[in-house]
Order: structure tokens, then sequence, then C-alpha cells
């Protein structure tokens, strides 16, 4: 039934979201509509890179000596 729609209403939506999350998951395009008017695309979010991996920053980052310094009196109450 819905495989076959190009766009489906909020109320539709509302009541059959799981579907509608599964067609976008399998990449078919899900729009849903106020009314007559498409509002929204569902789309599965994806990662942008993957797994992370361990070292993935390595040489990306810089520790600055200042980092190790012990923090100012009037910083370090903010703390405790």
């Amino acid at each position: 039934m819905l495989a076959n729609m190009a766009m489906i209403t909020i109320h539709k939506a509302k009541t059959n979201l799981s579907r509608l999350i599964e067609q976008a998951c399998r990449g078919e395009e899900v729009i849903i509509a106020r009314g007559s008017e498409p509002v929204v695309r569902l789309v599965p979010v994806t990662r942008k890179h993957g797994k992370r991996q361990p070292g993935a920053l390595r040489g990306k980052l810089e520790i600055l000596p200042s980092f190790f310094e012990p923090l100012p009196d009037d910083e370090l109450e903010h703390w405790e």
C-alpha cells in the first residue's frame, strides 16, 4: 500500500511511521504532506565516516604545553 505512494499525509504518517521508516531506510523516497502541500522528506541517518577508528585524528590535533599548567585560583574555584 505505502510502497506506491509518492506522498503521505501527516495523519497517515503517524499511523504508519514504522513502515515509512523502513521504506526510507531501503532508499525509497518518503514525502510527508500537510494536506496536499509537501512539508518534509523522511531520510535515514547515515554516518559520514562509517565506524569510528582509534587513532583517526592522529596528527590532526595539537595539545599545547599550557594545557598541562595548573588552573588559576579564580578558575579553580568554579570546579570545586
